[in-house]
């Protein structure tokens, strides 16, 4: 009996022995919790996050509340065990945060591009709706190129074919939906004075191009940056933008609440999905906040994953937004999820 009572001890430790070394074992995947949330309306690190100099802002009693996710990026067994119990976690496969064949600081580099992308479409789409347009500028003419004999360097491009061109992407659009070798009739301002030249397209990389390089400028009387550290992707841009609108307009977005949100921004404040809907939920909860802007392709797996009194507004677009945001502040309903 003794002898036997030695082996089963021995026995349960050479177990947990075993145990301990394959609950600390490493394994591919990451652990998905919520990140931490950021007030575009306030300061982080003692500095304002949206700042504007040249013109009076506004003060709002609320927040605008952009969402994060936090990624775990080395994970063994047993936190990927704890992960799946969570109801705030998510465990999935290291390659859909981390891609094969991209280092760790390559996806953060990318990350921190996109992150600074988003800053730049949040303040074209914000003050597009605050009134200030977009001009489609003329950089470079090829000198071989079809546009070589009606266009110079400082031309503003307004239409092509009479379609309006709010964008450069709207130019490009444009000049692509007809076959090379289709004389357009571009529109373009020169010295102030509104004209038009025909310019006949031509195949280059197998699309249809004028020969030119434009740029966006969007002139405005002040001075707008975004001073934002340790954020990646572009999930904040609807977040950013709402921020920009609110301090650049007398009305306070907010209501007074803490109102939290995520989504993709372009520059014509077309709002598009995230990822980790579900971890920002939670945040945004924690946070204290009294609604989420949720986009809506994203309604579908957010409705999935509620957070008790934390009400799911829907929307497309900016417009949608403060829309969303109005309707909020004067006690109706908006659109949910």
């Amino acid at each position: 009996m003794r002898r036997r009572g030695v082996t089963v001890l021995l026995g349960a430790l050479l177990t947990a022995l075993l145990s301990i070394g394959v609950l600390g074992a490493p394994i591919p995947y990451v652990v998905l919790g919520p990140g931490p949330t950021v007030d575009t309306l306030g300061k982080e690190n003692g500095k304002e996050v949206i700042q504007i100099t040249g013109r009076e802002t506004s003060t709002s009693a609320g927040q605008l509340r952009l969402t994060t996710v936090g990624v775990q990026p080395s994970v063994k067994l047993r936190s990927a065990i704890q992960g799946w119990f969570s109801a705030d976690e998510a465990v999935v496969p290291r390659e859909l945060v981390y891609p094969p064949g991209e280092s760790r600081e390559e996806v953060e580099e990318r990350n921190a591009e996109d992150f600074e992308a988003s800053q730049t479409s949040a303040e074209t789409a914000a003050l597009r709706e605050l009134g200030y347009p977009v001009q489609v500028v003329v950089k470079t003419v090829a000198a071989d190129g079809p546009a070589a004999s009606a266009l110079r360097p400082g031309d503003v491009l307004t239409s092509v074919d009479g379609q309006p061109v709010p964008l450069a992407t709207r130019l490009t659009e444009l000049i692509r939906a007809k076959p090379a070798g289709t004389a357009l009739e571009i529109g373009y301002t020169r010295g102030g004075v509104a004209t038009t030249a025909t310019v006949t397209s031509r195949e280059q990389d197998g699309r249809p191009r004028i020969g030119v390089e434009i740029e966006q400028q969007q002139p405005h009387p002040f001075t707008l940056n975004i001073d934002l550290e340790d954020i990646g992707g572009p999930s904040a841009g609807l977040m950013f933008a709402l921020g920009i609108v609110d301090k650049l307009t007398p009305a306070d977005l907010t209501g007074g609440k803490i109102i939290a949100g995520t989504g993709t921004i372009d520059d014509s404040g077309q709002v598009g999905p995230i990822g980790g809907i579900a971890q920002k939920l939670v945040g945004a909860k924690d946070a204290g906040a009294r609604a989420f802007l949720v986009p809506a392709a994203n309604c579908a797996e957010a409705v999935r994953n509620p957070q008790s009194g934390l009400p799911l507004l829907k929307v497309g677009s900016l417009d949608e937004a403060l829309t969303a945001l109005e309707t909020l502040r004067a006690g109706g309903q908006p659109t949910r999820c």
